[in-house]
């Protein structure tokens, strides 16, 4: 089970924070994200939720190989779906993009500490 669908998540979810995020939750989100088709796919559904067949006429891609993008994007937990009748349809999950956009913060607020000297 992906660490962003677990209890503490959804808590944290209720309260209105983003879930706190490690490494290891970070690194499938940031690898999907790593495809530039993918990020077409965000980019697509930042509008709200889409169905498959809107999303392969709006990125000219073949069906099957926009199914394999929405998988990885959704095991990395930056996707939820929903069938209805014989459609299924995709939307971002805010609560996955705001935990990963906390964990960037937090390296960024890491990263600005001075080396400590070395012995000379």
């Amino acid at each position: 089970m992906n660490g962003l669908r677990d209890a503490p998540a959804a808590a944290a979810t209720a309260l209105g924070t983003a879930p706190a995020l490690g490494t290891e939750q970070a690194r499938p989100m940031l690898k999907a994200l790593a495809d530039p088709c993918r990020l077409q796919v965000l980019e697509a559904l930042a509008g709200g939720e889409r169905c498959v067949c809107d999303l392969t006429g709006e990125l000219g891609l073949a069906q099957s190989r926009l199914s394999f993008h929405l998988r990885v994007l959704r095991d990395a937990g930056l996707l939820s779906d929903r069938q209805s009748g014989r459609w299924v349809y995709y939307s971002l999950r805010p609560e996955a993009l705001e935990a990963l956009q906390s964990w960037l913060a937090a390296l960024a607020r890491q990263c600005t500490a001075p080396a400590t000297p070395c012995c000379d």
